[in-house]
């Protein structure tokens, strides 16, 4: 692969972008950087998280093999018309966004003859953000989709899944954006409303962190939430995420309705099916 590719622009040094390109240094690639944060830029230098990095990819762009813009989904496509002009014949694009099927056509349409954009999504992060909480470790074992498009070169295809592999994810999946949204609501946006609505729902009677046990500790884990970047998923997947709230919802009442009506055999059956249910997805761990 590093026949292909050899030197990696990475826009956007956040936590998903800073921590690309610590993996993509260990592996041996030439790495640059481009934020627009002048104290970002600095200490991508100062820690070596990068070989070079600026407040513009301008630089950096026309001579990359592949770059990678790891922005928010809404400023995907305007980076894109930006550094169109630039990018040299033959480079491969990818993303981070965590959703798809809005904006596929669009960045498609902002491409210059010769190149290629491979949509990527990979299934690991932080819920802290910006480039001190960067790091590759979190890549380790976590899953990695690719939404492949019609005009996508099988070798771009099987150069970013080499590139994800090597940089330690451990399922690699190919889905179409809308099947990839459709999934990413439940496995993903669907967790993280339930974890603020958990969080929000408290009426403070008690002293609740002097009380609490891994059980809430686990659920709301994710409630520490980048509200600005996932208020952008959530209504950027609405129908998608609509539909798995109103099927956990149905979950709930289920429960709800069995609590009202003293039915303990339908509080086990449920418990019953739950536990067979995350015993299966443990295996698959």
């Amino acid at each position: 692969m590093k026949d292909r590719i050899k030197t990696v622009t990475i826009i956007g040094l956040g936590v998903i972008g800073g921590s690309y390109a610590m993996a993509l240094k260990k592996l041996g690639y030439t790495v640059y950087g481009a934020d627009c944060d002048e104290e970002t830029v600095k200490k991508a230098i100062e820690r070596g998280i990068a070989d070079d990095a600026a407040t513009t990819a301008d630089g950096f762009v026309p001579i990359s093999d592949l770059v990678v813009i790891a922005l928010y989904p809404k400023l995907v496509e305007g980076e894109l018309a930006r550094i169109a002009p630039l990018l040299k014949e033959g480079a491969i694009l990818t993303d981070v966004a965590g959703i798809k099927s809005h904006f596929t056509e669009k960045i498609e349409s902002l491409l210059p003859e010769g190149t290629d954009f491979v949509f990527a999504h990979p299934m690991a992060g932080r819920e802290k953000k910006g480039i001190d909480y960067a790091d590759d470790s979190v890549f380790k074992g976590a899953n990695f989709i690719i939404t492949p498009s019609p005009k996508n070169r099988k070798e771009s295809l099987d150069e970013i899944e080499r590139l994800a592999r090597e940089m330690g994810f451990r399922n690699v999946m190919r889905l179409t954006p809308e099947e990839h949204d459709r999934v990413i609501a439940f496995v993903s946006q669907l967790p993280h409303a339930i974890a603020v609505a958990l969080v929000n729902s408290d009426d403070r009677k008690f002293d609740t962190p002097r009380f609490v046990g891994d059980s809430y500790r686990d659920l709301t884990r994710i409630a520490n939430i980048n509200e600005k970047l996932w208020s952008e998923l959530f209504l950027g997947n609405k129908q998608n995420l609509l539909s798995s709230i109103k099927e956990f919802e149905k979950c709930l009442d289920v429960i709800k309705t069995a609590l009202e009506n003293d039915d303990k055999e339908t509080l086990e059956g449920e418990f019953v099916r739950a536990t067979k249910r995350r015993t299966e997805f443990n295996k698959e761990l």
